[in-house]
């Protein structure tokens, strides 16, 4: 687990798994910017991976399923001028989105229903509301 990127404290993603493109980036970089490929996209193949257990792959799936391109997951990092750091972005990125992913659904919400004096209050206050209004009208005669 050396050569692993840690997602949690007991899962980690093989970096053979992993695939780099790189290319040219955008933006400021100095005399170099047109000669050094400091654009870093990071591959992952979450639909093929082993070091997911079977459920938090397929809720990664399903919770992953509008950013993934036949399964695939891909991280783009270009906000730093050299490759080396783009490159760690680039993994930081992936595990924060993986450990996301996997993720335990948050617990229901527990229903609650509000206390007596607190509907007592706000039907004393509608009465009162009302008997002021009716206060108001010109009287019948």
């Amino acid at each position: 687990m050396d050569d692993d990127l840690p997602v949690t404290a007991d899962i980690a993603l093989p970096r053979a798994e992993l695939s780099w493109r790189f290319s040219r980036s955008g933006g400021p970089g100095g005399q170099s910017v047109n000669t050094s490929d400091s654009r870093v996209e990071l591959r992952f193949d979450l639909l093929a991976t082993t070091a997911l257990p079977e459920p938090l792959k397929d809720r990664a799936l399903e919770r992953l399923a509008g950013r993934l391109v036949d399964g695939v997951l891909s991280i783009t990092a270009s906000e730093h001028r050299s490759q080396l750091q783009n490159r760690r972005a680039a993994e930081l990125r992936l595990a924060a989105v993986i450990a996301a992913a996997i993720a335990p659904p948050p617990r229901p919400r527990k229903r609650t229903k509000p206390s007596k004096g607190a509907v007592e209050r706000r039907l004393e206050s509608k009465r009162h509301t009302a008997r002021r209004k009716q206060e108001r009208r010109r009287p019948d005669e």
